[in-house]
């Protein structure tokens, strides 16, 4: 993610002199977190409720236990005049224990029904939980579908670090965007990065709107004053990186000469300063091909609205969505976030660094190869910066807590371990790092350790030092 360099977030304030912003987790939600997640409920056999939590320490009731997301089916219709949204998901899953009860995570907007397999399921909503109980207990191993019809109008949560992410209304639409919790704000999810799923969606708008969302343009139909959009995106992808962004937008769709299907979406007010940094996205997507592996999706492009209030850039999935015409640096931020954070998912927000630091050494790597400053004189200059200042508030690799996860150390710290990594290992090893953690984990997730056990693999050297140091040591560190 990218804050904008005069509307920075809250959480990323110093975020972009170059750029900055917006698992590991154990198998199963531990055993005492899960005892605290269920006691309140009512009496059950022992171990038959799916927690209300993934167990990531960070957003504890982020995603939910006992079972695994294989698809998401959703339907919506929005009015954007009304800020009305009416929803259907049909989510297809796999219990990974046996389940008299689980849950959903979703916010607002009122439930109407909910089936599982067809049969009709008792539900409640307990905060952004919505808790379903089914007919049938769901054996282990099991796969079943869930469907849940809703309405209501879809409202942002605002984030530990007091920003807002989610549904949020703009002037002709809606800004879409979930990182790390907006998911749940539009549609039942497990929304933790580590259940990843396929996605289908059907959006209907009224005619002269566009409704964006990931992947590819199965087709578009208007009728009776109401456009239709159908979207696939085919690939694993978390539900933070979803988005089903509605304005009026010019649009453009060309199919590269590698068979990479492009569909930009263009608010009109922002058209005449985006073009020039959009039509470099297949540039940008090949050079960093070169460096990091095959582009890991079928489709890609941009979102580029006009949404003053939001103040970011998001990397959703094959399209990311920018409140405003982007820079060409946080176009690569964006496009670099494909590979990681989209492709290489984390498996906890504690290791988010592995998403930020990277992108942000990817623009410090572009501006390098492409007649800008070196790498080193970034680092150089970040290092100059006193003790006591905000990039060194914290180890990028331990940011505390969900209020810290998208500021300065995360991102400018990050990138600065990668580059002192190159400096050690040198660039034929690192290069070769980069493309390996990339290539080797595409599709599925990555954490911090798996990295750094990576990289001295690569290498042939003990970094036990070098990454204590940049990564997990608060403070400025005495030397580079």
């Amino acid at each position: 993610m990218t804050p904008r360099p005069h509307e920075a977030r809250p959480h990323e304030a110093a975020r972009r002199t170059t750029v900055l912003r917006r698992e590991a987790v154990v198998a199963a939600v531990p055993v005492a977190l899960a005892a605290l997640l269920t006691a309140a409920g009512p009496a059950t056999a022992a171990g038959t409720v799916g927690s209300a939590g993934a167990g990531d320490p960070y957003f504890p009731l982020a995603g939910n236990g006992g079972y695994d997301v294989r698809h998401y089916d959703l339907t919506l219709g929005y009015d954007p005049h009304g800020r009305h949204l009416d929803g259907k998901a049909v989510i297809t899953a796999r219990a990974t224990q046996r389940l008299t009860r689980f849950d959903l995570d979703l916010s607002g907007l009122k439930v109407t029904g909910v089936a599982v397999d067809h049969a009709k399921a008792a539900f409640r909503r307990d905060g952004r939980e919505l808790v379903v109980t089914p007919r049938d207990t769901l054996r282990k191993g099991q796969e079943f579908r869930v469907t849940v019809t809703y309405s209501g109008t879809p409202k942002p949560v605002t984030d530990p670090d007091g920003s807002t992410d989610g549904w949020i209304p703009t002037d002709d639409g809606a800004f879409v965007a979930g990182e790390p919790q907006g998911a749940m704000t539009w549609f039942p999810a497990n929304s933790h990065p580590r259940d990843k799923a396929s996605y289908d969606f059907t959006l209907t708008v009224p005619k002269g709107r566009t409704a964006v969302a990931n992947g590819v343009l199965l087709g578009q139909r208007t009728a009776n004053g109401r456009t239709t959009f159908r979207w696939r995106q085919s690939e694993p992808m978390a539900a933070y990186l979803a988005t089903a962004t509605v304005g009026t937008f010019k649009v453009e769709q060309y199919t590269t000469r590698d068979g990479l299907k492009i569909y930009n979406a263009v608010d009109p007010r922002e058209a005449a300063a985006a073009a020039p940094v959009v039509k470099k996205l297949p540039s940008v997507l090949a050079w960093e091909s070169k460096l990091f592996g095959p582009y890991p999706f079928k489709a890609a492009g941009a979102i580029v609205d006009r949404a003053p209030e939001v103040g970011y850039a998001l990397e959703t999935q094959t399209r990311p969505v920018y409140d405003s015409a982007p820079d060409l640096d946080t176009l690569v931020h964006e496009s670099a976030h494909q590979w990681f954070g989209d492709s290489v998912t984390v498996t906890r927000w504690k290791d988010i660094w592995l998403n930020e630091g990277f992108a942000t050494y990817a623009e410090w790597l572009y501006a390098e190869q492409h007649g800008g400053r070196s790498a080193q004189k970034a680092f150089d200059e970040l290092y100059a910066t006193p003790a006591g200042k905000d990039l060194w508030a914290f180890p990028p690799g331990d940011p505390g807590s969900g209020e810290h996860i998208f500021e300065t150390p995360v991102y400018a710290r990050g990138a600065m371990v990668l580059h002192e990594l190159r400096t050690t290992v040198g660039d034929p090893a690192f290069f070769r790092i980069l493309r390996s953690w990339a290539t080797g984990h595409r599709g599925g997730h990555g954490t911090t350790a798996q990295f750094v056990r990576l990289a001295e693999r690569e290498s042939g050297k003990d970094l036990t030092a070098l990454f204590h140091t940049w990564l997990f040591t608060a403070g400025k560190p005495a030397s580079a």
